[in-house]
């Protein structure tokens, strides 16, 4: 595509958008300031370097596509390459199994803020600012049960793991100067019937307490609720409804991984009630198709929802943005690209939506010109609006994309 001929539609789509009241390079500067967090697991199917074996507890992968990341280095190089090809502001999410452990095999109650110095120093390099997970399943004590366990040396091991990572997160915002998101979900459930429900709702609460007691300035926590995992179908301990009233009584960041509900509801929902009584929210952004809730994120309507609605509450300043799918069936960088480009898109749909004329008009009770003006925002040409963002951000504009990307797995994964 010609760079006149995206200036061009970029000044008329400005007329045209100018015309219902809103101001088009505010939006462009808006969508470039606001920090996607990027999830380094999309590259090696969340194997990390700590036994690089297979999923296991409540998650799985799917797909064989070759050209995975083995080590490090070509997570690094995955994660860069894919960065380049992305315009805006962006972070970097870790779980704790990617720490840069040599040769060494450092059980996840042993870690340390030293195993991802160097990541640190990689991402300031990047311009990456780092958030971080605790991670319960993949690992020998993982079983059904980890926070929530009843047995005490099984519970022990995965606090003292939570805790270490807290640490971890509150050194890596130290040193990065800005606070690291650190997320806590764990996998903990029952494929059958259980007859101990809130036995070990009550002993999670107790782990979680004790997890959080520790002040840390540096780094904030969040909590992620799920419907079921994979084997543990019948029962999830950490549900919406107990992460719910979790987070409220504690004050404390709650993650909506929009894979993570019923697929007819709609996330976009549950942000108006939450941020009533939490401080913040963390986006885990992915879409769930049938039981799985992974698959790379697309500009459907719920994405779309989600952020028109984050927007219209104001609450853009309380919400943290990032990725949370892995996808092994196609090219895994063609994935992470597709899913930050698709949640881009709908972030700047909802900053160019006539915000200011559809609140008049609601509060004048003028419901037909509030549906009409809705319906008539969704044909305006926020396409043109994105093409100029990555034109002037000097990255690859609409589909030019996809053969930068052939390239690098005919150079670089296809090797691998």
């Amino acid at each position: 595509m010609k760079e006149e001929h995206i200036l061009k539609s970029y000044e008329i789509a400005k007329e045209r958008y100018a015309a219902v009241g809103i101001d088009v390079d505010f939006a462009v500067a808006q969508l470039e300031k606001t920090p996607i967090s990027l999830h380094c697991w999309q590259t090696d199917d969340v194997m990390g370097f700590e036994r690089s074996q297979a999923l296991t507890g409540g998650i799985q992968t799917t797909g064989n596509y070759p050209g995975r990341a083995r080590n490090i280095e070509e997570v690094r190089n995955d994660v860069a390459f894919a960065k380049s090809l992305l315009a805006g502001t962006h972070r970097l999410n870790l779980h704790e199994i990617y720490g840069d452990f040599g040769s060494q095999l450092v059980d996840r109650d042993q870690v340390e803020p030293k195993h991802f110095e160097s990541w640190i120093e990689w991402a300031r390099e990047q311009g990456l600012k780092l958030d971080f997970n605790s991670t319960s399943f993949s690992h020998p004590k993982s079983g059904n049960l980890s926070l929530s366990s009843p047995d005490p040396e099984i519970r022990a091991f995965w606090i003292e793991h939570t805790k270490r990572c807290r640490r971890i997160a509150d050194y890596i915002g130290s040193r990065q100067g800005d606070p690291a998101i650190m997320n806590i979900w764990v996998h903990d459930g029952s494929k059958d019937m259980t007859v101990e429900r809130m036995r070990y709702r009550e002993i999670f609460a107790e782990s979680l307490d004790e997890i959080l007691r520790e002040e840390l300035p540096n780094m904030k926590t969040c909590l992620e609720a799920k419907l079921f995992g994979i084997g543990l179908e019948s029962y999830t301990v950490g549900s919406h409804d107990f992460v719910a009233g979790y987070c409220a009584t504690r004050k404390l960041m709650y993650t909506l991984d929009t894979g993570h509900y019923e697929q007819t509801e709609n996330v976009s929902d549950m942000v108006a009630s939450l941020l009533l009584f939490v401080p913040e929210l963390m986006l885990h952004v992915s879409r769930p198709v049938r039981w799985d809730s992974d698959h790379v994120t697309t500009m459907n309507d719920q994405t779309l929802d989600l952020f028109k609605e984050i927007v219209r509450a104001d609450a853009l300043s309380r919400v943290h943005v990032g990725l949370d799918y892995f996808d092994a069936s196609i090219n895994r960088i063609g994935a992470y690209v597709i899913g930050a480009r698709a949640t881009q898109k709908c972030m700047l749909q909802a900053f160019l939506e006539p915000l200011s004329l559809l609140r008049r008009y609601e509060d004048n009770g003028q419901h037909f010109e509030r549906l009409a003006l809705l319906e008539e925002a969704k044909s305006l040409p926020f396409g043109a609006v994105y093409d100029y963002f990555n034109l002037k951000n000097g990255v690859p504009v609409g589909e030019s994309f996809i053969s930068v990307i052939q390239e690098y797995e005919k150079n670089v994964t296809s090797k691998r």
